[in-house]
């Protein structure tokens, strides 16, 4: 049986659904939709990108007000890697949209990755662990795809 919510589920998938549709957009639509639909995926990617990040400032909350553990990643470096997704978030955003694209796409593999190693900290179980980390791969791996698919049409449709 899965430890995750149904609630819980169902909106992480939901959140799939403008990544899925402004890709689409962005190869089917006519001029300027489509341009439209790329800037509007950068800024959900960007979105999505920082709250990723956040989450870890979300979890650490608790241990603000105690003292130290002694754990470098959760007095120091949970707090710093909170922020580093919404900073690189808001560069891609300024950037030619399909170089922002794949920065977001880069940035979301590269959360996933160092998440997998640090969820330790904010999870009751292992079991639950597993099931969230089992969903964060489709859900990121299927924006990422979103995200590399747009920017490619981009590069390789303009006239």
């Amino acid at each position: 049986m899965n430890p995750l919510p149904p609630l819980l589920r169902k909106l992480a998938y939901a959140g799939l659904i403008p990544f899925i549709g402004l890709a689409l957009m962005v190869q089917l639509a006519p001029t300027p939709v489509n341009y439209l639909s790329a800037e509007s995926l950068a800024g959900y990617g960007a979105i999505i990108t920082s709250f990723m990040g956040a989450i870890h400032w979300g979890a650490n909350l608790h241990s603000l007000g105690k003292p130290l553990s002694g754990d470098r990643w959760v007095d120091r470096n949970a707090w710093i890697w909170g922020v580093i997704p919404a900073l690189v978030s808001w560069v891609a955003l300024h950037i030619y949209i399909p170089v922002g694209l794949l920065i977001l796409a880069a940035t979301l593999v590269i959360q996933r990755n160092i998440d997998q190693n640090t969820y330790c900290y904010y999870f009751g179980s292992d079991e639950a662990r597993l099931a969230f980390m089992t969903m964060r791969k489709h859900l990121t791996y299927t924006s990422v795809v979103c995200l590399v698919w747009a920017a490619l049409v981009i590069l390789f449709t303009q006239a």
